[in-house]
């Protein structure tokens, strides 16, 4: 059952195979066994999931199962749980029970979900590695010396090591796609405002989207139509027909044009991400898709983009975390001023600070025109880059990462080289496009190389579709670490 896909799981509890009491043990175990070498859960929750899988039990023999009904699952932990810690990775935050249901959560509660735990992140999903949780990094399971990637690496790890059949995550600049690719396993991010804000712990506003996690693009469609759908306490949130995201996965690639960017073909790329994608990219064409050359010429400037606007929302975003209202409050301190100087200084680490302060500087009077504004108007031509691009393709294809899960450790001490991790990634959540991230083939020492898709506005049925047809012709998505056998 640890390696059975959702389809996979919900026939065995419609046939009475399993029950979701019995399924939900199995993976609760395997979390206790796992999680003191992978550290992908920060809270686990055995007494809730075994009432929630209960409860599932109890629905399904009512006749009253969807899809996922009792299906387990992590949150990552950024999202709002009512009753249990949220902490967003951060010792800011290792106090804090939410009163209250994020939209997502509440959404798969309707759906019978069972909620196992919550899953480790970067703090405040800064990051790219998840080195910068306050406890501790999560491991890869293919190899624990190695990053996850960040900052939804628990959610990366928790699926890979099969502790948990499906997990969300969040993606600011990556932050689904790029950990996914680092574990093997397959990440979606959708179309910016298809999935609720309300209850995620926000990073930056205009760029936060939540995302689905699983083994496979199948998985993932199952996952992500059940946390799509309007929410007015949102206001960015769609008003959209719902969309069932799994009922075209089979449509044949015949006619697909996938666009090759050369920008993200360049120096850059290790050789064995270059094979790998370029491998996947043939197989593709076998299937029946043809390639085109396209250009986005503003692509480069990405990252500078982001690294001024992400940080410049965080430094809005976290000025709540203060010590007054909820949080950590330092033990002693003179007066108001030093209470909240001393408590934030405490609770936030190091790339949290770096980033407040980064965001604080390009916000202040003389330097908004030269730097926020500027990089506004970067992100409009990036957008209008991708908007040509789709004229003459469907999907736009290339690596996720420009290289596989590095050592824990190895870039801790040079942030403008961890950020550099994020060059195929931040266009998107600054274009505010749909795009996937799937097994593509190994490197050495078997570390995953992921493949990005990227889609136009609201495409995500076919970007999961293009996914589905490569990984039933391919089993790179299948494999698991040595650990998760």
């Amino acid at each position: 059952m640890l390696n059975a896909s959702l389809k996979e799981l919900a026939s065995a509890l419609d046939a009475r195979q399993i029950s979701s009491v019995e399924l939900t043990t199995l993976f609760l175990d395997r979390i206790e066994t796992l999680n003191p070498v992978l550290n992908a859960f920060i809270t686990v929750d055995r007494d809730g999931a075994l009432s929630a899988a209960s409860a599932a039990d109890a629905r399904r023999a009512a006749g009253k199962a969807g899809p996922l009904t009792g299906i387990p699952l992590a949150h990552k932990d950024v999202f709002c749980t009512e009753g249990l810690l949220t902490s967003c990775g951060s010792k800011m935050l290792s106090n804090f029970t939410s009163p209250y249901d994020a939209h997502v959560v509440s959404l798969l509660k309707a759906a019978g979900t069972v909620m196992l735990g919550k899953t480790n992140m970067d703090e405040f999903a800064m990051g790219s590695s998840n080195e910068n949780s306050f406890y501790g990094p999560a491991r890869n399971p293919w190899n624990t010396g190695h990053v996850p990637g960040g900052s939804s690496g628990g959610s990366a790890v928790a699926v890979a090591a099969r502790m948990s059949p499906i997990a969300t995550g969040t993606d600011t600049g990556g932050s689904v796609r790029q950990p996914a690719a680092f574990c093997g396993v397959t990440g979606i991010k959708p179309t910016y405002g298809t999935v609720s804000r309300f209850g995620m712990i926000a990073y930056a506003s205009s760029l936060d989207q939540g995302g689905a996690i699983g083994r496979s693009a199948e998985d993932c469609a199952l996952l992500l139509s059940a946390m799509t759908g309007f929410d007015a306490r949102d206001s960015t949130s769609l008003e959209r027909p719902a969309d069932d995201l799994a009922t075209g996965l089979d449509t044949p690639l015949k006619g697909l044009r996938i666009g090759l960017p050369r920008e993200f073909f360049g120096p850059g790329m290790a050789d064995e991400v270059r094979t790998a994608v370029e491998a996947a990219l043939a197989e593709y064409r076998r299937l029946g898709a043809t390639t085109v050359d396209i250009s986005l010429p503003n692509a480069k400037l990405a990252i500078p983009a982001y690294y001024v606007i992400a940080p410049a929302e965080a430094s809005s975003n976290l000025s709540r975390f203060d010590g007054v209202r909820y949080g950590h409050r330092a033990a002693e301190y003179t007066d108001l001023a030093d209470m909240y100087s001393k408590s934030r200084a405490q609770g936030f680490g190091a790339e949290v600070k770096r980033r407040i302060l980064a965001g604080t500087y390009v916000l202040s009077h003389g330097y908004y025109d030269a730097y926020y504004l500027q990089a506004q108007k970067l992100r409009r031509l990036i957008a209008e880059d991708f908007s040509r691009a789709f004229e003459h393709c469907d999907v736009i294809a290339g690596p996720t990462a420009p290289t596989t899960a590095y050592a824990i450790g190895e870039k801790s001490d040079d942030p403008v080289q961890m950020y550099l991790g994020d060059i195929y990634t931040v266009a998107v959540n600054l274009a505010g496009l749909p795009a996937i991230s799937l097994p593509a083939g190994a490197a050495a020492g078997a570390l995953p190389v992921g493949l990005q898709l990227i889609g136009n506005y609201f495409n995500e049925a076919r970007l999961l579709g293009a996914a589905h047809q490569l990984q039933t012709a391919t089993d790179w998505h299948l494999r698991q670490p040595g650990g998760a056998e």
